[in-house]
This record gives structure tokens, C-alpha cells and sequence, in this order.
């Protein structure tokens, strides 16, 4: 099918469907929470109207508007704007109390925040983090069951395609992000349950082979080493919510993850997609790595936004999370720069700086953060995603007795 065939209308239902009972897995009696851009009131609207059919209690929007917060960063100083206001945390933490399901919509223009001052960005973004840490830390543990899901937006749409006007622009990213969760397929429910499947099928190998590194190198320069701690889980796309209810955590999904040791990542890492981070992108970066630690880093484009993310905390310098992601999937395969990490991260393997998931070793809900450090699990404000992985990635996996076993080679799974 050509983007120029199909019509948004006939399938918004539909992936609204595919996302609250497969992905979300909505139930009578459920709460939800979503977060989504204004510009992508109709798919909202859907949203809704399809959770409430599900036999949802409640649908919170909570809409975001990046002209109107462009104008807040412009024009309030860092006093107003790092002074989080008590109701913001109070309301957050109360759907958590009630164990609300969270809906996040991902899409805007990727240059929004361009040219506003970045030490103001940093300042108000992680006063922020700081005011909803507690939040936060329930929702990379699982508390409760969450997704991030794209949506098409006309800010968005035109960075991806410029040479279309922006209806076509936003049909044709539409296209595209139905694409990417095998929307088109004859039964979009069975081709996603045969994809996790098949996912589920890498993270058990990794698991059971109990790797103690994994060694990457590539053209473009990489030559790194990331150390496993013991006991460590390599994720599938489904989680487990506190209550054992099974959802998926973002759709498109085509990765397997897990957490790297604390102390155990050496070597140099090369981007191969840009980052997009609060609105500024950054470009063609390196960072290089000693006992876990960034100790240089340099980009051709953003770097002082790259210097934001490693100074969040003592955290932001070190690794949270590995990635493992083959370079033929169905977003890699279409070609398209989509400036987003959900779906750039889901074409390449990758990597995120900070904070872990509690759910990548064993037991790790139940322990606490000093537990997980001690267990090599790295702990911060911050959880930023960055890609590496290209068609010349080659990774191989080495056990304790020094066994090397090939995981990818030029790109790809070969196990």
C-alpha cells in the first residue's frame, strides 16, 4: 500500500484499539492517564472513546502545546521555572496511588526548543525530574503498566518529510507509524503476538547463556566493552505491571534490553542517528567510556545539550541501559530519519545514559536503590536513549570461561 492510497480515518480506530487492549491491556474498572501533543486531538478523542468502551473509570488528558512551552522558556526566568508547583507532584503521585495506567503520545517538532537558552532548558527540566523522582522511580519499576506510542502532528510531520506540503507530510507519517506496529498486516493482533514472540525468543538466549560481556565494534568506530552484572534480564517487549498484568511499554517495539554493570563499560561508542533531546537535536557524537564512567565526549552538533544529559547527576555519566535491536526491522527497512527516539531507537541498537530498570536483574523490583548499586545497577534523574547500532555492528557475547559466542553480525541477530 502507498501512503497515498489509505486514509487516517479508517485505521485511527483501529491502532487506538491495538494499543489499549494489546498493548495496554485496558479492563473494566481501569483508570488512564494520557499524555499527548493538542496538535493530535483527534487521535485523543479516539483514545478515549475506546478506553471508555474497554470499561474504563476515568480518562485523565493531560495535553502539552511546545509553542506554548517554548514561550514559558523564553520568558520566565529560572526562578519561575524551576519552582514546581506542589499540585503538578501531588496529582502525578495520586493516579500512581491509584495505579492508573499511563498513555504516553510521543510527537513534536524535534527543533522546538532550538536557540532557547540551554542552561535554563537544563535547569527547569531537571528540577522537574528532582520534584517527580519518586513518581519516576515507580514507573521504571513497573508499579504500574505504562506505553509511549507515537502520533502524527504537522511540526513533526514536515521535519520528517520536507519536500511534502503538511497534509501530505502528516498522512505520510501517519502511514508510517501504522507501519511500524503492523497495522496493515490482515490481523495486526496475531503479528504483534508473533513478533513478541520472536523477541522472546532472543532475550531467552541471552538469559540463559549468562554472558559475562558483550564486545561491539563496528566501521564507524565503535570498540566497546559492556560488562553484565550477575543475574541480569534481557526484556522481551512485554513487562509485568506490581498486580502481574502483562503489557507492552512501547509500541513500536524491537528491541531486547537489559542493564549494563555500574563499573564495567570501557571503551568508545559513535552514534549513527541523531538524538533528540528536549527539543534540541545533537549530532555525530562519541562518548568514551572508562570503568563505566564518561570520561571524554564530543559532537559535530549539540554537544552543549550532550553536556546537559552527563551533568544531570553522578548518574547521567554512566549507562542504564544496552539494547540489542537488528538492523532489518520493519522501521530500519523503510528508510525514514524520524528525528524521534521511540522510533529511531527501534531501528537501531542502542544505549541510554542514567538511570536502570529495576526490572533487568533478578528480584530487582523488590530491592532498594542502594541494593541495586551494589548489584552494579546504575541509578539517576535521567534515562536517555541513544543509538549505535548499524548494518556493520558485529557483537559478540563472552561467557566466564571465556567462550565467545557471535550475537549479531553485520547488523543482525544471528542466533
Amino acid at each position: 500500500m502507498n501512503y497515498k492510497d489509505f486514509k487516517v480515518e479508517d485505521y485511527i480506530d483501529l491502532y487506538s484499539e491495538l494499543i489499549l487492549k494489546t498493548g495496554l491491556r485496558i479492563k473494566e474498572g481501569d483508570r488512564l492517564v494520557v499524555r499527548c501533543p493538542v496538535d493530535a486531538r483527534d487521535f485523543a478523542i479516539s483514545i478515549t472513546k475506546k478506553a471508555y468502551e474497554l470499561g474504563a473509570i476515568e480518562v485523565q488528558m493531560d495535553y502539552r502545546d511546545e509553542i506554548l512551552s517554548r514561550l514559558k522558556y523564553e520568558n520566565e526566568s529560572v526562578e519561575v521555572l524551576t519552582d514546581i508547583p506542589k499540585h503538578k507532584v501531588d496529582k502525578e503521585n495520586y493516579y500512581m496511588e491509584k495505579k492508573a495506567k499511563y498513555l504516553s503520545v510521543t510527537g513534536a517538532n524535534p527543533d522546538a526548543f532550538k536557540g532557547v537558552d540551554s542552561e535554563k532548558l537544563f535547569k527547569a527540566n531537571l528540577a522537574s525530574s528532582k520534584a517527580l523522582k519518586d513518581f519516576s522511580a515507580k514507573m521504571m519499576a513497573n508499579y504500574i503498566s505504562w506505553i509511549v506510542v507515537g502520533a502524527s502532528i504537522p511540526s513533526w510531520a514536515t521535519k520528517v518529510f520536507p519536500d511534502l506540503d503538511k497534509e501530505e507530510a502528516v498522512r505520510k507519517l501517519w502511514f508510517e507509524i501504522f507501519n511500524s506496529v503492523r497495522l496493515f498486516e490482515n490481523d495486526p493482533v496475531k503479528a504483534t503476538n508473533e513478533h513478541i514472540e520472536n523477541l522472546n525468543r532472543y532475550s531467552k538466549f541471552l538469559n540463559e547463556n549468562k554472558f559475562e560481556k558483550l564486545v561491539y565494534t563496528s566501521k564507524r568506530g565503535t570498540n566497546l566493552q559492556v560488562e553484565l552484572p550477575k543475574g541480569y534480564i534481557f526484556a522481551g517487549a512485554t513487562d509485568k505491571n506490581s498486580d502481574g498484568e502483562t503489557f507492552i511499554a512501547n509500541m513500536p517495539s524491537e528491541e531486547v534490553f537489559s542493564a549494563p554493570k555500574l563499573d564495567g563499560v570501557n571503551g568508545i561508542v559513535y552514534s549513527t542517528l541523531p538524538l533528540n533531546y528536549n527539543g534540541n537535536l545533537i549530532k555525530d557524537f562519541y562518548l568514551k567510556f572508562e570503568n563505566g564512567e564518561v570520561v571524554d565526549y564530543d559532537a559535530e552538533e549539540g554537544k552543549e545539550y550532550l553536556k546537559n544529559i552527563l551533568e544531570t547527576d553522578e548518574g547521567s555519566k554512566k549507562l542504564g541501559e544496552v539494547a540489542l535491536v537488528s538492523y532489518n526491522t520493519p522501521i530500519s527497512m523503510r528508510k525514514v530519519l524520524f528525528f524521534n527516539t521511540l522510533y529511531d531507537e527501534n531501528a537501531s541498537c542502542h544505549f541510554a545514559l542514567g538511570k536502570s530498570y529495576p526490572s533487568c536483574i533478578e528480584s530487582g523490583e523488590k530491592l532498594s536503590i542502594e541494593e541495586l548499586k551494589e548489584r552494579g545497577m546504575n541509578d539517576s534523574l535521567t534515562h536517555v536513549d541513544f543509538m549505535v547500532g548499524d548494518e556493520t555492528t558485529n557483537i559478540v557475547g563472552i561467557k566466564e570461561n571465556r567462550e565467545e559466542v557471535q550475537i549479531f553480525k553485520d547488523g543482525n541477530f544471528v542466533i
